[in-house]
């Protein structure tokens, strides 16, 4: 009888041990993951939070301008592209595939400037755009207004 409730003791002593080590390393998880981020947010480290598919939002404004030309997604391999050409790539959805803006319209975005949001999860593309933005031929892809009553071109 002795002998089980020792063994009893054990096992509850075990169970809390195990519980009390799970519950110890979440929250050194957690306080390592929030400095991280701290240090995401404000290091000098480009370490950018890419969404589930591996993609960033990018917004594009006109360096002369500062108007919004578009809003596209940038994977890795865009970004890292970018930076070497200092032309804007960019990541298709529809089409799963890199793409050079302009290589078949010749309107070209050429990069100023790239600057990462506080959180590394939006970037913000300053260009000298080659002719319109837009494949509809405007000069910004946000060329209409929307309104209680609809859209209206601008």
């Amino acid at each position: 009888m002795n002998c089980l409730v020792s063994i009893a003791a054990f096992y509850h002593l075990q169970q809390n041990f195990v519980q009390t080590s799970l519950l110890d390393c979440q929250l050194r998880h957690n306080s390592l993951k929030k400095l991280m981020d701290k240090f995401r947010e404000t290091g000098l480290n480009f370490d950018p939070k890419f969404d589930s598919n591996g993609l960033l939002a990018a917004v594009v404004t006109d360096a002369d301008s500062g108007d919004v030309l578009m809003l596209a997604y940038m994977n890795d391999e865009a970004i890292r592209m970018t930076l070497e050409t200092g032309k804007a790539h960019f990541f298709s959805r529809s089409r799963q595939k890199l793409w050079l803006k302009g290589e078949t319209s010749g309107n070209f975005l050429n990069v100023q400037d790239m600057r990462i949001d506080c959180d590394q999860d939006a970037l913000w593309v300053i260009a000298k755009p080659v002719g319109p933005t837009c494949h509809t031929g405007a000069n910004s892809c946000f060329y209409r207004q929307v309104t209680a009553t609809g859209l209206q071109r601008l």
